[in-house]
């Protein structure tokens, strides 16, 4: 699979300064022709000195515009559920690209949410893996019979619930992020989000649509694992936003704002992410997603990816 850098570069300096030359001459050409003859070198200075403010301004000007688009009150949420195993020898580069959209969020104008959703499957082949659930599995089969697929697969991402496609696939996945950054969406936020107890606690506000649901999502952080059996064996293998605990709290016919209480997973992680997303009946669209950070102690020490509509 071919490398790329999904960074926002700016225009090449030689097409900054033949602009900059463009407009520095176009401002300065009737002067330059009264200023022939003894003034002629003092316009060669002139001219020096335009084309240097018109660089400096093009460049303020890109940089400017670079810098809003980075800015994160103007970065959309997009949900990104990677369907994998640990029992399945495919999965483990797909896990590391979503570390990579995870960490490096290389896409702009994007906030990517990430799950790690693993299914049971696979774990007749030799390793039981131990974060999967059945209820993944069923998750998964939800979007099978939306996508019409034949089956389920290991490694399949979803993004934003509207569209399937394998989980390594770098470049498909960058596109349709691209894709569902354009889309708008329900706002919702989570503040005062804390442990108490055996449960995370935390006050949620969503904007109303019809047909939706909400859903909280306890994910593990970061969970690593050595494979002793099956596909991946003698491999050590490392996760990010392991789904944990996943439960709709409420649906959207109304605005909503209400205090949430989930329960701890067993053995549950120091440092685990509570994601509260909308997801339309039937159709299974993901309209609106947030995410907190948190840790065992009942601090919070970052919220991030909070939803908003468009302007």
């Amino acid at each position: 699979m071919r490398k790329r850098t999904f960074t926002l570069e700016p225009p090449p300096f030689g097409l900054i300064f033949l602009m900059a030359v463009t407009v520095a001459n176009s401002a300065s050409q009737t002067g330059m022709k009264r200023m022939r003859g003894i003034f002629q070198a003092r316009a060669g200075y002139v001219i020096l000195s335009s084309c240097a403010a018109a660089l400096i301004a093009a460049c303020s000007i890109f940089a400017g515009r670079t810098q809003a688009a980075d800015s994160p009150a103007a970065k959309q949420p997009v949900l990104v559920e990677l369907f994998t195993s640990e029992g399945c020898s495919s999965c483990p580069p797909a896990d590391a690209l979503l570390e990579l959209l995870d960490h490096e969020q290389p896409v702009p104008g994007a906030r990517v949410v990430v799950l790690s959703e693993h299914v049971d499957y696979w774990d007749h082949e030799g390793w039981r893996d131990p974060f999967s659930s059945p209820e993944i599995t069923a998750r998964q089969d939800f979007y099978v019979s939306r996508f019409s697929q034949d089956s389920a697969y290991t490694p399949e991402a979803v993004i934003d619930g509207a569209r399937g496609l394998t989980g390594n696939d770098r470049r498909g996945l960058v596109s349709a992020i691209q894709e569902a950054v354009q889309k708008p969406k329900i706002e919702i936020a989570i503040a005062n989000a804390t442990v108490n107890g055996k449960s995370v606690e935390a006050t949620v506000t969503a904007g109303t649509h019809p047909r939706t649901d909400l859903y909280a999502v306890l994910a593990d952080d970061h969970d690593e694992s050595s494979v002793s059996r099956g596909e991946n064996s003698g491999k050590h293998l490392e996760h990010v936003a392991v789904v944990r605990v996943i439960e709709k709290i409420g649906s959207l016919n109304d605005e909503l704002s209400k205090q949430i209480h989930v329960a701890l997973p067993g053995h549950a992680q120091a440092k685990m992410r509570l994601v509260v997303f909308a997801q339309e009946r039937g159709t299974g669209h993901i309209l609106g997603v947030a995410e907190a950070t948190f840790s065992d102690t009942g601090s919070l020490p970052q919220q991030q990816a909070q939803s908003s509509r468009p302007q």
